[in-house]
C-alpha cells in the first residue's frame, strides 16, 4: 500500500466534516433572511404610501420619509450586490 495514498485518505477524513452544515452557526442564514425581509418591507411600505398619496392618504412628509427609506435600503442592497460580485470575480481570477 502506498503510504501517500493513506495519508490523502486520512487528511479527507480529517477535512470531511469542514465541508457538512454546522449547526451553530444557522444564525447566519437566519440573520440573512431577516434582512431579505426587512428590505421587502420597507420596500412595500414606500409603495404603498406612495399609492396612498396619489389618492390624498398620506402626508406629504411620510411620503417624504417612507421614499428616503426605500431609497437608502436600495443604495444598501446594490453595495451589497456589488460587494459580492466583486469577491466572486476576485476568487474566479485566483490561480488553481
Amino acid at each position: 500500500m502506498d503510504i501517500r495514498s493513506l495519508s490523502a485518505a486520512q487528511n479527507y477524513s480529517i477535512a470531511r466534516p469542514a465541508t457538512q452544515p454546522d449547526p451553530e452557526q444557522a444564525g447566519a442564514e437566519a440573520g440573512l433572511k431577516s434582512a431579505f425581509r426587512d428590505f421587502a418591507a420597507t420596500v412595500q411600505k414606500g409603495e404603498d404610501t406612495a399609492m396612498a398619496a396619489m389618492i390624498g392618504d398620506a402626508d406629504p412628509h411620510a411620503l417624504v420619509q417612507a421614499l428616503a427609506q426605500t431609497e437608502l435600503a436600495v443604495e444598501t442592497a446594490v453595495t451589497v450586490r456589488n460587494k459580492v460580485v466583486e469577491a466572486y470575480q476576485e476568487i474566479l481570477r485566483m490561480p488553481v
